[in-house]
């Protein structure tokens, strides 16, 4: 029997790790929204509502949370369906809609801010160990955006 593995080259195996630390820490964190009827993607959304204020536009918030429009539009169906969310006409710009959190929506968000999974997780990593993964996670996230053609700043958190 051929042991895989080996004949798996080092970026492979790398990006292989990546995912799977992702896969893992977004499980424990989904289980951790659970009790307030929200996933992982409406977390993220409604957290590039707010930092995006006036400027929450489909557009806006798609390239915020690197998703593609059609998959924004039917999430924002779904969300504004649970309430969370509402569109409105902008004002300058009479095709283009806004996305704005409604008072469930502001209450999803606030609790979901608990992030103590999370912050389990990460404890495991110096001050010094963070600043690097983050920088090499922003490198490897830049490198990824121009791979697809896509021109705008990642919002990496501070």
């Amino acid at each position: 029997m051929i042991n895989n593995s080996s004949s798996m080259d080092k970026d492979y195996n790398l990006w292989h790790c990546l995912s799977m630390t992702h896969d893992a820490i977004s499980r424990v964190r989904q289980k951790e929204l659970k009790p307030y009827n929200i996933n992982l993607r409406q977390s993220a959304t409604l957290t590039a509502i707010l930092a995006l204020g006036d400027g929450a536009t489909p557009v806006a918030i798609s390239r915020w949370i690197i998703r593609e429009i059609n998959t924004v539009s039917e999430l924002f169906t779904r969300m504004e369906r649970q309430g969370l969310v509402s569109k409105s006409k902008d004002l300058e710009n009479k095709r283009q809609k806004n996305i704005l959190l409604t008072e469930k929506g502001l209450e999803a968000y606030n609790q979901s801010r608990t992030r103590g999974s999370v912050n389990k997780i990460m404890s495991c990593l110096s001050d010094e160990e963070r600043q690097q993964l983050k920088a090499c996670l922003k490198k490897l996230c830049d490198k990824a955006l121009e791979e697809l053609g896509i021109e705008h700043e990642v919002h990496f958190p501070l």
